[in-house]
């Protein structure tokens, strides 16, 4: 049976600050979306970006991710908790980032960027869905190191032992999710990025196979203590990553 390497959330002090492994996460996800986005710029042509707006996407997406990210956890999660402590809300490095609403962050700053540089909102997406999950990668890393998101009970060989929460063996739900939303997801939009595809396909691949992967390694994954199980006995992420699966396929068809 595995158990946690019990990572010091704390990388190294640099002064009198912590730096954290989060936030380390957080920027090798953006060092990775600037990275992919040149690769894209000089094999995908028919994408018609340049640097200029990668760096634009970069900027608008990294805002969208952090305040929808968090604004979305506090929201969707633990509104009640916030309310009574709204000092609390700004602390990044204690965790507690929402996928989903750092997608709908980043589609609000994505429409704010098709704008302004007066191109499609679908042309927009296509590009960045490929540079996405490697960062989904790195976040659910940083939950890994954090012991947060751990998995429900199982005797399955992966399971491990969270010293932190219990003597319990548990899904590395953590691990699960960096795997498969993050390099699995990651490769097959790579691939099939690399032909000339219909505006919006390549974006409605990612919110299929995201609600498919998310949805099922919900499985998985502990429910959250302060919510449980919702209705159906599913819980909060698979309720939000339903919209984002019909939406994708209804594009994915209709393109």
């Amino acid at each position: 049976m595995l158990i946690h390497p019990q990572i010091d959330p704390i990388a190294f002090n640099l002064g009198p600050f912590q730096i954290h492994w989060y936030g380390i996460m957080y920027l090798f996800a953006f060092m990775g979306f600037l990275q992919l986005g040149k690769v894209q710029i000089r094999t995908r042509p028919w994408l018609f970006w340049n640097k200029k707006m990668l760096d634009d996407a970069f900027f608008y997406g990294a805002i969208g991710v952090i305040l929808g990210g968090r604004l979305g956890y506090v929201l969707f999660y633990q509104l009640q908790y916030y309310l009574h402590e709204p000092s609390e809300i700004i602390a990044l490095w204690k965790g507690g980032m929402s996928f989903h609403g750092g997608f709908l962050g980043v589609i609000f700053a994505m429409i704010l960027l098709a704008k302004k540089y007066k191109v499609s909102v679908l042309s927009i997406f296509d590009f960045i869905a490929p540079l996405v999950p490697l960062g989904l990668a790195f976040g659910r890393i940083g939950n890994f190191i954090n012991v947060e998101l751990w998995g429900r009970p199982t005797q399955f060989f992966l399971g491990m032992i969270f010293p932190n929460v219990d003597n319990i063996p548990r899904h590395p739900s953590q691990l699960y999710e960096s795997f498969f939303e993050g390099l699995i997801l990651f490769i097959a939009l790579w691939i099939y990025s690399e032909k000339k595809r219909k505006p919006g396909q390549i974006a409605s691949l990612f919110l299929i196979l995201y609600g498919i992967f998310r949805f099922s390694l919900e499985f998985t994954r502990e429910p959250d203590s302060f919510l449980g199980l919702l209705f159906l006995n599913l819980s909060m992420g698979q309720w939000l990553s339903i919209p984002m699966l019909l939406v994708g396929i209804y594009l994915f068809k209709k393109n």
